[in-house]
């Protein structure tokens, strides 16, 4: 059995998440004191006792999920599941990328820190004063992706784009208040089954970040990008990537780019992983697996619970 450990993005956080995490575990608390202080931020009162709010915002999200992740990830090996390989969602590919050997893992949190606050800055740039909401995501569900990119061709000039194509019948928008407005009435009228907006606060992997993009560029310049020690899938290109520096590149695009995670879920089996398991918070990327496919399981492994029934089985 060929395991891939898979880690959420934005979106995902809820209060109180990693806590049992961190109750069960040594190495967690360690964990928790190595972010805490690569970041500057009490992480500990931010993750167990932040309000939903508090975690929304993008630059306390990015730091929290990838904690939350990473906790997760360390019980997972204390109980002996080792992956074979790595891939993550958005924001998730960092921690990816940590698991892989290609980011250090006192560097992973700064990285994240510096990420969040860049995209929360461009992500303001965009709000219009006086105008109803923030510029951000929602998803799309119902149409397939043939139909979606029709109406999204329709809405050229609305400032919203192709964020993520999330699953066959699952797409994300990203755009400014307006012009997910728009998008709504369009792919309601087209025949979508739901338009959800999603609890982020940037239009991620959008044109519209391209300030973010500059100053990520510039930051990542600094730090170390190793060449991968296991497989490690990119959401840019959908495949496997190759070098550390085909990493950091790949890091800067994904600000502006659309994450091809159905792409990458097809890479996978073509790579023969056969297990999947959703290392963090949440259950997004189960639901999306099995809108997939549901020949291999994605099972969760965010929560102690979760994991033990793991090993157990």
């Amino acid at each position: 059995m060929k395991t891939c450990f898979l880690y959420p993005g934005q979106g995902a956080q809820y209060p109180g998440m990693a806590r049992d995490l961190w109750e069960a575990s040594r190495k967690v608390k360690d964990l928790f004191v190595l972010a805490s202080d690569a970041t500057k931020m009490d992480l500990q009162r931010l993750l167990f006792e932040g309000s939903e709010e508090q975690l929304k915002a993008t630059d306390n999200t990015q730091v929290a999920v990838t904690l939350a992740s990473m906790a997760a990830s360390v019980v997972c090996r204390e109980k002996g599941i080792e992956p074979d390989g790595f891939a993550g969602f958005s924001l998730g590919e960092y921690s990816a990328l940590c698991g892989a050997g290609v980011l250090a893992l006192e560097d992973l949190f700064p990285i994240v820190k510096i990420r969040g606050q860049l995209m929360e800055k461009a992500a303001r740039a965009l709000d219009t004063p006086g105008s109803e909401g923030r510029a951000g995501m929602a998803a799309v569900l119902g149409l397939d992706f043939s139909k979606s990119s029709q109406v999204l061709e329709s809405l050229e000039g609305k400032q919203v784009y192709l964020a993520n194509y999330s699953s066959p019948s699952q797409i994300v928008l990203g755009g400014t208040a307006e012009g997910l407005a728009e998008a709504e009435a369009a792919f309601k009228e087209a025949g979508a089954r739901r338009f959800v907006h999603l609890k982020v606060s940037a239009p991620f992997h959008t044109p519209l970040l391209e300030e973010a993009r500059k100053g990520l560029e510039e930051v990542l310049a600094g730090y170390t990008f190793n060449d991968p020690l296991k497989p490690v899938f990119a959401n840019v290109t959908g495949k496997c990537v190759r070098s550390g520096e085909e990493a950091r590149q790949l890091c800067v695009r994904q600000a502006v780019s659309t994450v091809r995670w159905v792409e990458e879920e097809q890479s996978m089996l073509d790579d023969g992983f056969t297990r999947f398991l959703e290392v963090g918070p949440g259950s997004v990327l189960g639901g999306l697996w099995r809108a997939f496919s549901r020949d291999y399981p994605c099972l969760p492994a965010g929560k102690l619970e979760d994991i033990e029934k793991i090993v157990e089985a």
